[in-house]
């Protein structure tokens, strides 16, 4: 092609392939869009390119995602901010398209734009483009323009300022509810950009006509905006306009709103201050967590600390802890997970005293729960008590409840036990561990249930690495060693598969001169499940050791067994085998 030609190419490449019938051709060209911009320089990817994206919207969603999401990052090649203007059309036309996805994406590159364009770019190209989409006809124009007023209002002159603020004023009182939905979404940040004086009169004015709305799923944006108001308000104006609306959403007939009202509570206590959180808040707080809904008490079961560390410990243990034991009984198994998720973190704010009188009671109650994740949250969060009460006390009221569960009849609940040893093993110490808990983690070696001794194994690696081989040398090796002589076979193969974990932990010295031997002497064991197992096991170790103990016992062993009677033995010994050749070649 000559070179007079090939400035044109790209573009004839684009339009080709946007016109293509396959639509990861079109999404390949949305995504090259940079480089084509590039080689057609900057003059002309205003004159051309961007003219053509702005006729070709009628594409699939998603390629029209694509393009507003480039779209974005386009200022540099249209000639910097400047020339910013030209990348408004396109992004208007997408942000009235029916896909809520594209509009979304579009706004974002909208108020990307905005944000690096002149003051006077904006009055005069960014400022219209707001009003026509607030005035469009269809609703996906309206919703759009909900998320650039903040974006257009800062740079605005007065007269336009006002006329802003009326628009937004209409839009939260517009027939259609996901516009008003789109309004109560982004009044906290529209809130942000607006002067003290008008704060008071407009925005709280806009705001009465949410939070009054007929529709819950608006109301329940409303309430994601009242945290937001709140900080910009002066304490007094927050009382005075803010605290009724979240004492009435608290006894909202809707439960989505309730929830919201659960999840916001704790960051609006900051906003008011300390005696309208006493007399409004923590009434409202209680009646969230006594709500007859179980997704309300999830949402303000999982807030209780947080809530806790703004009042003073004499007012939670008043009015919130008579919830929080109500709570761990609760009915639903979610709510009292939120809980135990939690909880813990409750002991540093009540200090060591409240703590032992009021919820370790709770905590051994949640430990003992039917549903594993309670007792797993309780069990994770275990050091944040320690840290309170000491280990001592922990070990004296909690420590029961944990042996009791390892030797529960059900297996599945020693199994959840079982891994989250090494959890508690980090956060107790290694002192603590062997005193408590290291008869244990040997006794599981034996149990009835295979799920149970093959957790145990696993168990015995982790506390190895946590520990440190040393440790592991004195308290776990000599004890899985003494258990090989088990008259029961399914015990034997229990060690065995300890010691396969165990002696990538141990290193190879250790695997020569303490673990070898025992699988060794295990190869001549009568039952042939044993045996073959050993083969396993002498393979997973050739890595470990020196090629001189591969040779000098591995080897040998491995090979009495490839003479075997049986069949299964036969073959594995000669994978093994298979397997020291294939080292030896590499």
């Amino acid at each position: 092609m000559s070179t007079t030609e090939e400035p044109l190419y790209p573009i004839a490449v684009l339009i080709d392939e946007l016109k293509n019938d396959d639509i990861q051709l079109r999404l390949n060209s949305i995504r090259r869009l940079s480089t084509i911009a590039r080689a057609l320089g900057e003059e002309r990817t205003r004159k051309e390119l961007i003219p053509f994206l702005s006729e070709n919207n009628d594409d699939d969603d998603e390629v029209l995602l694509a393009m507003a999401e480039e779209l974005g990052v386009f200022i540099p090649y249209v000639g910097g901010v400047e020339h910013a203007s030209v990348l408004l059309p396109p992004l208007e036309t997408l942000s009235t398209v029916e896909e809520t996805c594209v509009r979304e994406k579009a706004v974002e590159s909208l108020c990307r734009v905005g944000t690096q364009m002149r003051e006077s770019d904006l009055v005069d190209h960014f400022l219209p483009l707001v009003k026509r989409l607030a005035a469009g006809e269809w609703f996906t124009a309206r919703v759009s323009a909900c998320g650039v007023f903040h974006i257009a209002y800062p740079s605005a002159p007065d007269t336009l300022k006002t006329e802003l603020r009326s628009i937004y004023t209409q839009l939260c009182q517009d027939d259609m509810p996901m516009v008003r939905r789109a309004a109560a979404t982004n009044l906290g940040k529209f809130a942000a950009t607006i002067e003290s004086a008008h704060l008071k009169t407009d925005i709280m004015s806009m705001f009465d006509d949410l939070t009054q709305d007929e529709q819950d799923s608006v109301r329940l944006l409303a309430v994601e905006g009242c945290a937001a108001l709140g900080k910009l308000l002066e304490p007094q104006d927050c009382v005075a306009h803010i605290l009724p609306v979240i004492v009435n959403f608290s006894q909202d007939k809707s439960w989505r709103v309730r929830y919201m009202v659960a999840n916001q509570l704790y960051e609006l206590c900051e906003a008011v201050g300390p005696e309208p959180t006493k007399t409004e808040l923590v009434p409202a707080y209680v009646r969230l967590l006594r709500d007859n809904e179980a997704e309300v008490r999830i949402a303000a079961a999982g807030k209780v600390t947080k809530f806790c560390r703004i009042l003073n410990p004499e007012l939670a243990i008043q009015h919130i802890l008579p919830c929080v034991k109500e709570l761990s009984t609760d009915s639903s198994q979610h709510v009292r997970s939120a809980l135990a998720s939690v909880i813990m973190g409750m002991a540093p704010v009540l200090g060591k005293d409240a703590t032992i009188e009021h919820l370790l009671p709770i905590f051994l109650s949640l430990l003992k729960d039917e549903f594993p994740d309670v007792r797993l949250n309780i069990i994770s969060k275990l050091d944040q008590v320690n840290q309170v009460i000491g280990i001592d006390l922990l070990s004296r009221s909690l420590l029961p409840a944990i042996v009791e569960l390892a030797e529960d009849r059900h297996w599945r609940v020693r199994l959840a036990i079982i891994e989250y040893i090494p959890l508690l093993a980090s956060q107790l110490g290694v002192g603590f561990f062997d005193d408590k808990l290291g008869s244990l983690c040997m006794q599981w070696l034996q149990d009835k249930v295979h799920s149970i001794r093959d957790a145990a194994a696993n168990n015995l690696k982790r506390l190895a690495e946590e520990f440190g081989p040393e440790w592991a040398m004195q308290h776990i090796v000599p004890q899985v060693i003494e258990m090989i002589n088990s008259p029961h076979y399914l015990y034997r193969m229990t060690i065995l598969r300890t010691v396969s974990l165990l002696a990538p932990v141990m290193g190879s010295e250790i695997t020569c001169s303490k673990l070898l031997p025992v699988v060794i002497t295990a190869s001549k064991d009568r039952v042939p499940n044993i045996k073959f197992n050993v083969a396993k096991v002498l393979q997973s170790l050739i890595p470990i050791v020196d090629q001189s103990v591969v040779e000098k016992t591995i080897r040998p062993g491995l090979v009495e067994l490839s003479e075997d009677p049986d069949v299964d033995v036969r073959y594995f010994a000669n994978q093994a085998l298979q397997s020291i050749d294939n080292v030896m070649m590499s």
